[in-house]
């Protein structure tokens, strides 16, 4: 349960209110949402509802949800949260692409792939320098380096930078280069590293565990969210499969299913979801048709070359014939502007 405070709601009627919480032993969190000052409460409904709030001064609304997730359900925002990354907004209208190569491999490819996508009309660029690989024995990104040619390239072509972390001892240095963190689905439910980046209060690029149910997925952006962080955007990039003739099922039900649950914005990644550079961009249009706010795509100048996801990279051409495809259904069928 939430119990949502007055706007200007003096100390001391906010303290009356904790106060009657922790007397309850109902575990008051007090946080700032939206603008608004929100305390969590924890326990069962009986407990919760022997404590008439709705009668404190101060409060202006209770919120009784019976989702496991709260700060992250429509009905505690019921407006589309709009992310805003260096001028690009993310949700609430409009399209939003990213795009770049899997992994950072060197500087010129990089630069090559970023001017590429800038050009043919990206928002913002991706690219991996920590990079989560099955085998021990496959190319695991340049780390630091490649984080610092992010930012260098990033900022000569006018991108800002989505990076993943994949530990808590990544997140400094993530931060001080790129522009969004990204984390991964093999460390959806690593909670420690959602909480950190959540506490830094950098925008959060949260994709679907490969084997996550929807409500895993919002209880674990619920766990930035709970750090006082509203800047949260989901990714759907695809489940498991068992037919191995694509890469993982592209669960494009779970775009209108999400945003009909939550607030925050959706991206849908068809380069992971398929796994096939050929079946891309019509999963990327099916995407956007289905109500996404934006898809990431991956870009690479030499595919046949790439050290990481090769089968699956568009090449340039490739990404410039299809933006404005993007573009157009986004405006026509979704009657969105188109920013490119």
């Amino acid at each position: 349960m939430f119990v949502v405070l007055r706007p200007q709601c003096p100390s001391e009627e906010e303290r009356q209110v904790l106060h009657a919480a922790e007397v309850a032993q109902l575990g008051p969190k007090l946080t700032t949402i939206h603008g608004r000052r929100i305390i969590a409460l924890r326990g069962e409904e009986s407990q919760t509802d022997a404590i008439p709030f709705e009668a404190f001064p101060g409060v202006e609304r209770v919120v009784r949800l019976e989702a496991p997730y709260h700060l992250a359900a429509r009905e505690f925002h019921e407006h589309d949260t709009v992310v805003e990354v260096e001028g690009t907004r993310i949700g609430g209208g409009g399209l939003t692409l990213i795009a770049g190569p899997c992994a950072v491999e060197d500087g010129d490819q990089l630069m090559a792939a970023a001017r590429a996508v800038k050009e043919a009309g990206a928002n913002l660029l991706r690219g991996g320098a920590y990079k989560p690989r099955t085998s021990p024995y496959d190319f695991r990104g340049l780390g630091l380096e490649g984080l610092k040619l992010l930012a260098e390239v990033g900022a000569e072509v006018g991108l800002p930078v989505v990076t993943e972390a994949m530990d808590t001892r990544q997140i400094d240095d993530v931060v001080r280069y790129a522009s969004v963190i990204q984390i991964g689905t093999r460390n959806m439910q690593n909670f420690p590293l959602l909480e950190a980046a959540g506490r830094t209060g950098h925008p959060i690029l949260l994709k679907r565990g490969r084997a996550s149910t929807v409500t895993e997925w919002l209880c674990a952006a619920e766990y930035v969210l709970n750090t006082g962080n509203e800047r949260v955007i989901l990714c759907e990039r695809g489940l498991v499969a068992f037919d191995t003739a694509v890469r993982n099922v592209l669960d494009l039900s779970v775009v209108p299913l999400a945003k009909r649950l939550s607030h925050l914005p959706v991206l849908v990644d068809p380069s992971h979801g398929t796994g096939r550079s050929e079946l891309v961009p019509a999963m990327a249009r099916a995407a956007v048709a289905a109500g996404a706010d934006g898809v990431l795509l991956e870009v690479h100048p030499q595919p046949e070359r790439a050290l990481s996801d090769a089968r699956q990279a568009l090449r340039p051409a490739e990404f410039a014939a299809l933006a404005p495809d993007l573009a157009a259904i986004a405006e026509i069928v979704q009657g969105r502007p188109a920013l490119i």
